[in-house]
């Protein structure tokens, strides 16, 4: 068994498990979504990035554009929330939430195709 395929699988695994726990929930109601839990999908779904970095097949570099998105998508949702309760202090109003949801429901879809790929690829190795 390869020790850097499971750690990077179970990273791939928990940015989709995190993600999705911050996504489900009344989308426009900021009580079914934790902070805590959306900065914790980023900084996992950037250590999966990291190690995505220097795959050379095909199948790597979709796995690796489809971790960028998810980046992208969780770094902008983050933004909002940063902007909506510190900068502007709008608060957390139901079309901000919804905002921030709908980005990570975006960002849950591309760590859903990682997942698959990465699937995909494993069960396709020839033993």
């Amino acid at each position: 068994m390869n020790l850097n395929k499971v750690l990077f699988g179970f990273f791939v695994l928990l940015a989709l498990t995190l993600n999705f726990g911050f996504f489900y929930g009344d989308i426009d109601n900021p009580d079914h979504h934790n902070v805590y839990e959306l900065f914790a999908a980023l900084v996992v779904g950037l250590i999966a990035t990291v190690m995505k970095l220097g795959e050379r097949s095909q199948i790597g570099a979709v796995l690796l554009a489809a971790s960028l998105v998810v980046d992208l998508q969780l770094i902008a949702a983050a933004v909002v929330w940063v902007l909506a309760v510190h900068v502007t202090e709008v608060g957390l109003t139901p079309a901000v939430m919804a905002s921030i949801v709908s980005l990570s429901g975006g960002a849950l879809l591309a760590n859903l195709l990682s997942v698959v790929l990465l699937t995909m690829e494993t069960t396709s190795i020839n033993r």
